[in-house]
C-alpha cells in the first residue's frame, strides 16, 4: 500500500511505515504546508495514493465526493505518533488491504477498527 502522509501527523511516520513494509510520502515533501484538504486529496487520487490522516475534514470530503477521491485512513486517537499507536495502525492496514484496494473509509483508534466501502453510503 502507498501512503501519503497529512500534514497533521509527524514526518516520524514515513521510516516507520516504511520499515512495516508500506510505501510512504508526507505531504510536507511535496505540496504546500498550508495546502487546502482538496489539494492533498486530489494529489494522492492522481498517484493512487492512500490519505493517512488525524483530520475528521478528510471523510466529509470523501462523503460529499461520493467516494471519487482516494481512500482515507483516519486515525481517531488522543496520542497519535508512532512510538504510541503505530502498531496498531499497521496491523489495521495489514488486516484491511484488500477492502482497501477496492476504496474505502478506514477509521482507526485504539479500540477498534472500522472499514465503510465506497461510495459511503448513509447508516440504516
Amino acid at each position: 500500500m502507498r501512503l501519503l502522509l497529512d500534514m497533521n501527523l509527524t514526518p516520524r511516520w514515513v521510516p516507520y511505515l516504511e520499515a512495516a513494509g508500506f510505501e510512504a510520502l508526507h505531504w510536507s515533501k511535496v505540496g504546500r504546508r498550508n495546502a487546502p484538504d482538496e489539494e492533498i486529496m486530489d494529489y494522492a487520487a492522481r498517484l493512487g495514493l492512500a490519505v493517512l490522516t488525524h483530520d475528521l475534514d478528510l471523510s466529509a470530503i470523501l462523503a460529499a465526493t461520493k467516494g471519487k477521491k482516494p481512500i482515507v485512513v483516519q486515525v481517531r486517537a488522543q496520542n497519535i505518533s508512532p512510538e504510541t499507536i503505530g502498531t496498531h495502525i499497521v496491523a489495521a492496514l495489514r488486516h484491511t488491504g484488500t477492502e482497501l484496494a477496492d476504496r474505502a473509509l478506514l477509521t482507526i483508534d485504539p479500540d477498534r477498527t472500522r472499514i465503510r466501502l465506497l461510495p459511503l453510503q448513509p447508516a440504516s
